[in-house]
């Protein structure tokens, strides 16, 4: 009878030790089978370090690693140690095909966010005042990219300018803090969509335009002394208080932090200026491994990842509808339609580096 008992226990310990695996199983984090490496865009870090998106790539095979780069820097790397590369934009993608020996390789481009000019509230007032900008509100409005170039291009002084006297930290050379040109995407974007203002509004194509435009991108780099690698630096300078009045920055930036609820005090002295001539900044998936082939598509597709996406301020292709929803709180800092922005294509990689580098020297 005991002998009976005894094994009646054990077959109902062992099938509780059962029940409690397949228990625990349920919960159990879902297990990667592929890991990618990808060398990105320092703006793209906070949303692959998301717990969330870490979690939505894992339900579909995927751990990510990842290592940051300027964009226009990429080909200049070791590709071979990376699965993919993500550039900013679309243009510096043939460029990272061709040193990684992917040409040809089917890119994808999951979001995009456009270029900012985020301006202290006394700063934008002025600028206001004396007719480089216009606004639509306390925190909001558009840089009127002639008449910023025309200061530009004559070393205008924040004290010549009407109601400066009231502010005693606007002094200066008036200048937007920028990334380095040569190697940052958003420095590089700048350039083509300053250069396009300045070459009667047409994109720079030669020589010859470079020369026409050139002293003036000159101007542009040179006042602001040390460049940034990207713009992670001068934004998170700018928003702790510190940093310069006109930073250049990605709408992402943006709209990642009023997302995220900021203390008291972090964003209302700011206010965010469209440029009215822009350059799209796709940012672009490059495959350069197998392993890493579908990642992108997945990026672009997959809804959680797009909800995601939206959450750290990026506007998915074709979401405008997504950006607009998700951000609707914070609508008086943001242009969701982007109205009254005139977007222009890019030079060609060639043309673009080539003005960089005139800017820089």
């Amino acid at each position: 009878m005991r002998r009976i008992l005894g094994i009646a226990l054990a077959v109902l310990l062992l099938g509780g030790v059962i029940a409690v695996a397949l228990a625990g199983g349920e919960d159990e984090p879902p297990t990667a089978t592929k890991t990618v490496k990808g060398v990105i865009g320092s703006e793209k870090s906070e949303y692959f370090r998301d717990p969330d998106v870490v979690k939505a790539l894992a339900d579909k095979g995927y751990t990510v690693k990842t290592e940051t780069s300027g964009s226009w820097a990429m080909d200049q790397l070791a590709l071979k140690d990376f699965d993919f590369a993500f550039p900013g934009s679309s243009e510096p993608a043939p460029e990272i095909e061709a040193a990684a020996g992917v040409k040809g390789a089917q890119t994808t481009k999951p979001f995009f966010s456009p270029l900012v000019v985020i301006a202290r509230s006394n700063a934008a007032k002025v600028l206001v005042d004396n007719g480089l900008a216009t606004t639509n509100g306390k925190n909001s409005g558009t840089l009127l990219m002639g008449p910023y170039l025309k200061a530009a291009a004559e070393d205008r002084k924040w004290q010549q300018l009407s109601g400066s006297a009231a502010f005693a930290e606007l002094t200066g050379t008036v200048f937007i803090k920028t990334t380095d040109p040569t190697t940052s995407n958003s420095g590089a974007l700048f350039l083509a969509a300053t250069s396009n203002v300045a070459n009667d509004k047409t994109v720079v194509s030669d020589e010859a335009g470079i020369d026409r435009t050139a002293p003036l991108m000159q101007k542009l780099i040179r006042v602001q002394g040390a460049l940034e690698p990207s713009t992670d630096d001068p934004f998170r300078a700018f928003i702790s208080g510190s940093g310069e009045p006109l930073i250049l920055a990605y709408e992402s930036q943006v709209a990642s932090l009023l997302q995220q609820k900021p203390g008291p005090g972090a964003t209302d002295g700011m206010v965010v200026l469209y440029p009215d001539t822009t350059v799209n900044s796709p940012h672009t998936f490059v495959p350069i491994s197998e392993k890493a082939k579908e990642l992108g598509s997945l990026l672009a597709n997959d809804p959680k990842l797009r909800e995601l996406a939206v959450r750290h301020g990026f506007r998915p292709q074709n979401g405008v509808a997504e950006f607009t929803a998700a951000t609707a709180a914070h609508a008086a800092y943001l242009n969701p339609e982007l109205t009254g922005i005139r977007q222009v294509s890019a030079p060609t990689v060639k043309i673009l580096m080539a003005l960089a580098a005139r800017a820089k020297s």
